[in-house]
């Protein structure tokens, strides 16, 4: 009975000691793990730490290579700093390039605050010229040029203006002086709705040579037109559009006058009014041939 009692404690006294082998080995594994982990850690905050040093690095040196660029006045121009600042090698013409590039992103950001005009630095940096394009439907038109004088005010020392837009208003009511960018979208504004009234003639003589321009001013604001109307009298019918805002290029007022009173009071021809008033002119006429209106 006693060896039998032994024998027990001795089993129970195995398995203990083997328990405690085995959480011995699982704390020896955890802080191997946790060792590792630890490792992975330092080994990601040195490779971090060697990024940043190497992205200083190239961020000091692309900026002197900006700097020496700047000094030039142009992007790709050479000149003796910027070759000695190269060895040669893939990583500085790399840096070069990176250099151009955020030169012209600058360019690229100070040609958008100005509204996108193209500008031509004049009289050895006195002035500067600046281009305004018109267009209509897709197709370029004339381009008109503004020279600015860069004293202590802004003035314009010369331009093509056509003699009726009223720029020397539009400089007061724009104040040039403070902002620029808005006097430039102002004077566009005017500059494009004029070509676009121009454009706009233009196609109508060019497409519709049953319409006769009886009248029409300079400024494209006054247009007095003969449509021929269909039927077995053919009678001519006077039309008259006004564009009284100067900045668009749809007119405000039209007039129809004919001697037939019951065709101006027709419900087709106050449809036709209302389509002149919201459609530019010679798409317009094509819509008015289509019904019949006019011939």
């Amino acid at each position: 009975m006693e060896e039998a009692r032994k024998g027990v404690l001795g089993h129970l006294n195995m398995l203990e000691m083997e328990a405690n082998n085995l959480e011995l080995k699982k704390q020896e594994l955890r802080q191997r793990g946790r060792q590792e982990e630890l490792n992975a850690n330092l080994q990601a905050l040195l490779s971090k730490r060697d990024q940043l040093k190497a992205e200083i690095k190239a961020n000091t040196s692309l900026q002197k290579m900006r700097t020496l660029l700047d000094r030039t006045g142009f992007p790709y121009e050479r000149n003796e700093d910027v070759d000695n600042l190269e060895d040669g090698s893939d990583n500085s013409q790399l840096l070069l390039m990176m250099a151009r590039h955020t030169q012209l992103k600058d360019l690229l950001h100070a040609h958008h605050l100005i509204g996108g005009y193209d500008v031509l630095q004049t009289r050895k940096g006195k002035g500067v010229c600046v281009s305004l394009a018109t267009a209509y439907e897709g197709v370029y038109l004339e381009t008109y040029n503004l020279e600015i004088d860069l004293g202590s005010d802004l003035r314009i020392y010369r331009h093509n203006i056509p003699p009726f837009i009223p720029l020397e208003r539009l400089v007061t009511q724009g104040n040039m002086q403070t902002d620029i960018k808005d006097f430039l979208d102002t004077l566009s504004q005017y500059l494009n709705a004029y070509a676009g009234r121009k454009q706009q003639l233009h196609l109508t003589k060019e497409i519709h040579s049953s319409v006769q321009v009886v009248e029409s001013n300079a400024l494209c604001t006054i247009l007095v037109l003969m449509f021929t109307i269909p039927g077995e009298k053919a009678e001519a019918t006077l039309c008259t559009l006004q564009y009284a805002d100067h900045t668009q290029r749809l007119p405000t007022r039209v007039n129809i006058e004919s001697e037939d009173t019951a065709l101006v009071s027709s419900p087709q021809w106050k449809k036709n009014k209302a389509l002149l008033l919201e459609t530019p002119l010679h798409t317009a006429l094509v819509t008015m041939k289509k019904t019949g209106s006019i011939a």
